[in-house]
C-alpha cells in the first residue's frame, strides 16, 4: 500500500486542526462521554444486583423512552431559538446533578431500583435538550468542506468513549464497586463542564422563531417530506430496536466469569465501529451515502454515512429541531431494543432474543430501502437538498477559523 492509499484511508482530522471551538466540543464530549458510558454501565448492573430481573433491567431502557422524545423534540426547538452554547452547559450541569444523585443513592445504602430509574428518567431528559444542541452546533463552527472530518471526529468521539467507557466501568465495578463509577461520572462532568464554558457563542440563524408547537410541527414535516433522510431515520432505529443486545449483557456476564466482563461485552460492540472510523478517510470520495447505510446497517456500521447525510443537505434553519429527530432515531431505538431483548429473553432464553434480533435487523433494512428509494438511492454529487445548501454555504461563508 503506497503512502497516498494510506492518507485516503485514514481518518480526516482536519476540522480539529481548523476549529478552536470544534477541538472543545469534541475534547470535552470525549471525558463527559467515557464517564456516561461507565455510569451506563453501572445503572443496569447495579439493578440487576438488586433485582435480578430481565425485566427491571429492561425496564431502564423503558423509562428513558418518554423523556427523550419528549425533550429531544422540544430541545430541538430550543436549539433554533436560543444561545446553543448555553443550552448545552445547562444541560450537561443538569446531567451531573443526576450522576451526583446516583452516587447519593449508592453511598447512603437507600439502593432503591425505583429511585435509579426514575433518576434514568431525568438523565434522558437531560440527553435529549443537550445532543440537538451540540449537533447544530456542529455545522456552526465547522467549514462545509470539512463536515466529512466533522462527522467521523464525532463517531471517534462516541465510539471511543463506548469502548473505553464500559471496559473501565466493568474493571471498576469489579474492583471498586459502584460509586466509585458514579464518583468518576461526576468529575468528568465537571472537567467538560470547565472545556465548554471557553466555546464561543453559539447563535442560532435569523430566521429562527420563539418556541413553540408549530416549530415542532415544522420540523417534523420537513423531515417527512424528505424521503431520504426518513430512511434514514428508520433504517437506524429498526437496527436499534432489533439488535440491541445490552440489557442482556449482565446476565450474559454471569456466565461469562462476572462483573469484569461486562464492561467488555459492552466495549465490544463499538470496537467494530471505531475500526470503521479510523480507516474513514475513504468515505469523503463516497457520494452514495444512502446505498451504504442500507449496507452497513446489516452490521450496525452506519454512523459515518449517516452523519453525512443530514450535516450536508440540511438547512441551518431547520437544524436544531432535525438533530432532535435524528437524536431519536439513534436513541429511542436502543432504549426499545432493551425492552424487546429483555421481552424475549425473558420468554425464550438469551440464545433466542440475540439471534432473532440480527434477522430482523437485516429483513428490516432491506425493507425500508426498498420502500424509500429515494434514501437508497442518495448521492451527495446531485441531490437536490444537499447541493443547494453547498451553494449557500460558500455564497454565505461566516467562518472564522481563528474562533
Amino acid at each position: 500500500m503506497t503512502k497516498t492509499d494510506k492518507k485516503q484511508i485514514r481518518i480526516d482530522i482536519s476540522a480539529l486542526k481548523i476549529s478552536k471551538d470544534f477541538r472543545l466540543i469534541f475534547s470535552a464530549g470525549v471525558i463527559s462521554n467515557i464517564g456516561s458510558m461507565m455510569t451506563y454501565v453501572a445503572m443496569p448492573f447495579q439493578i440487576k444486583e438488586i433485582t435480578n430481573s430481565y425485566l427491571w433491567v429492561g425496564a431502564v431502557g423503558l423509562v428513558e423512552t418518554l423523556p427523550l422524545i419528549i425533550f429531544g423534540l422540544y430541545g430541538g426547538v430550543l436549539a433554533d431559538a436560543f444561545d446553543r452554547r448555553k443550552l448545552i452547559l445547562i444541560s450537561e450541569f443538569a446531567a451531573m446533578i443526576v450522576s451526583i444523585a446516583l452516587l447519593v443513592n449508592v453511598l447512603s445504602g437507600f439502593n432503591s431500583p425505583v429511585l435509579i430509574l426514575f433518576l434514568a428518567a431525568i438523565f434522558a431528559a437531560t440527553d435529549g435538550i443537550f445532543r440537538p444542541a451540540v449537533d447544530a452546533t456542529t455545522p456552526q463552527v465547522v467549514p462545509y468542506t470539512n463536515l466529512p472530518s466533522a462527522g467521523a471526529l464525532n463517531s471517534l468521539r462516541h465510539q471511543t468513549a463506548s469502548i473505553a467507557g464500559p471496559m473501565i466501568g466493568g474493571l471498576i465495578l469489579a474492583a471498586g464497586g459502584i460509586s466509585l463509577a458514579y464518583f468518576i461520572d461526576v468529575l468528568t462532568f465537571v472537567i467538560s463542564l470547565i472545556l465548554l464554558l471557553k466555546i464561543s457563542p453559539a447563535i442560532p440563524s435569523h430566521g429562527a422563531e420563539n418556541p413553540s408547537l408549530k416549530r415542532i410541527k415544522e420540523g417534523i414535516s420537513y423531515a417527512l417530506s424528505r424521503k431520504d433522510l426518513l430512511g434514514t431515520y428508520l433504517v437506524d432505529l429498526s437496527a436499534m430496536f432489533f439488535a440491541f443486545p445490552y440489557a442482556l449483557f449482565p446476565f450474559v456476564a454471569d456466565e461469562l466469569g462476572g462483573a469484569w466482563t461486562l464492561g467488555f461485552l459492552y466495549a465490544a460492540i463499538p470496537s467494530g465501529a471505531l475500526v470503521a472510523t479510523l480507516t474513514s478517510g475513504w468515505s469523503n470520495h463516497v457520494s452514495r451515502h444512502g446505498r451504504i447505510i442500507a449496507m452497513a446497517a446489516c452490521g450496525w456500521g452506519l454512523g459515518i454515512f449517516r452523519g453525512l447525510i443530514w450535516n450536508q443537505s440540511i438547512p441551518d434553519h431547520l437544524r436544531g429541531r432535525l438533530a432532535s429527530i435524528e437524536m431519536l432515531s439513534y436513541s429511542v431505538g436502543p432504549q426499545l431494543g432493551q425492552v424487546r431483548g429483555a421481552l424475549f429473553a425473558r420468554f425464550g432464553g438469551l440464545e433466542f432474543s440475540l439471534i432473532s434480533g440480527g434477522i430482523l435487523t437485516i429483513i428490516s433494512s432491506v425493507f425500508f430501502s426498498s420502500l424509500l428509494k429515494d434514501f437508497y438511492k442518495y448521492d451527495v454529487n446531485t441531490n437536490v437538498f444537499a447541493k443547494n445548501l453547498k451553494e449557500f454555504r460558500e455564497k454565505n461563508v461566516n467562518f472564522d477559523p481563528n474562533i
